[in-house]
């Protein structure tokens, strides 16, 4: 059970980035539906559970040890072509989405540095580059480690959280948001969640296939991880009741009703926010590493490009992704949940 319990902390770590913990993927993907986005957030975890399920019974079946051993399970070419190579093409797409989503995580940290404290974004961008560096020199160790300290402590804070918010809520304006339109395509978002997510998760999951032994171990692994991501989204989802203003112009709307309803829980969620942009960072940054290094040497040298790069584009911010580009990445990901559904473990 303690590698079943290794591989969900970074599972979850990877998930719940800064969009997921500020409020901004809650609200784009399932708030903004009224209730249907709470059926929206079991659909969208159960699909996820499945994915998982699915992607590392693949992994142990297969022998897969990078993202492009995956293509070439899931997609057969009845002939290679060196000028268009469908295979080479989804491979480079993964990876810039990976290393884009990465960069918004260090400009994250470094924006939340000075919207909270008026300390240069390039400082605190620059601390979590450095951090990153360090545990990349470490490999997968290292990013289980991370997670294994961290992802526990994010999980119990937001789970108090919740549990204040639920005692002190509003019956009166929960009864006013059950009971307000829905729009009839949540279930559409729901499934774009999870497949965006696909995206950047798959390739984590292929750097902890040596933590994985048995279907039993797996099936653990994909209750645990639906249950936990079920509960958190809806944390999140109830906290965002409670913002008074046009949530639409809110970057980060839990953050927003912590720092202004639970002023004596700021600091926690601070916590919570740094700490779930750090964990999916060295996630993200070590799948991208394993996927595009061919020895350690390069492996050193990308990681220290990527970090310094990661710098120098801080001042992107990670709102327009969430909103434009994510969805977009989540149709494409729908042709990989599909193939991978086809697939035999």
């Amino acid at each position: 059970m303690k590698n079943v319990f290794k591989i969900v902390f970074v599972i979850i770590g990877t998930l719940i980035g800064a969009g997921f913990a500020s409020g901004q993927e809650i609200y784009v993907f399932f708030f903004s539906y009224g209730i249907k986005g709470f059926i929206g957030i079991i659909i969208s975890s159960v699909v996820m559970g499945v994915l998982i399920y699915k992607t590392l019974g693949i992994i142990n079946k297969y022998n897969i040890n990078s993202y492009k051993d995956l293509l070439d399970i899931l997609i057969k070419n009845k002939k290679e072509n060196k000028y268009f190579n469908l295979k080479n093409i989804i491979n480079l797409i993964i990876n810039i989405f990976i290393l884009v989503t990465f960069f918004i995580m260090i400009a994250g940290f470094g924006a939340y540095f000075e919207q909270q404290f008026g300390i240069n974004s390039l400082v605190g961008s620059s601390i979590l580059a450095i951090l990153n560096f360090v545990i990349f020199l470490t490999s997968v160790k290292g990013v289980i480690k991370a997670n294994e300290l961290l992802v526990p402590m994010l999980i119990v804070f937001l789970v108090i959280i919740g549990f204040i918010n639920i005692i002190d809520i509003n019956i009166v304006k929960l009864g006013n948001y059950i009971i307000r339109t829905n729009q009839s395509n949540y279930i559409l978002s729901a499934i774009i969640y999870a497949s965006y997510n696909s995206i950047l998760l798959i390739p984590v999951l292929i750097t902890l296939k040596k933590y994985i032994n048995t279907k039993k171990q797996i099936l653990f692994i994909s209750l645990i991880s639906t249950i936990i991501v079920i509960l958190l989204a809806t944390i999140i989802f109830l906290i965002l009741i409670r913002v008074d203003v046009d949530i639409t112009k809110l970057e980060m709307p839990a953050v927003y009703v912590v720092s202004n309803i639970f002023k004596f829980l700021e600091i926690i969620y601070g916590f919570i926010i740094l700490g779930s942009i750090f964990t999916t960072s060295i996630s993200l940054g070590t799948s991208f590493l394993q996927n595009v290094s061919k020895n350690k040497r390069s492996y050193t040298q990308i990681a220290a490009i990527m970090c310094i790069t990661s710098i120098l584009t801080s001042q992107i911010g990670f709102s327009n992704l969430i909103n434009l580009l994510y969805p977009i990445f989540g149709y494409l990901g729908l042709i990989q949940i599909w193939k991978i559904g086809l697939t035999k473990t």
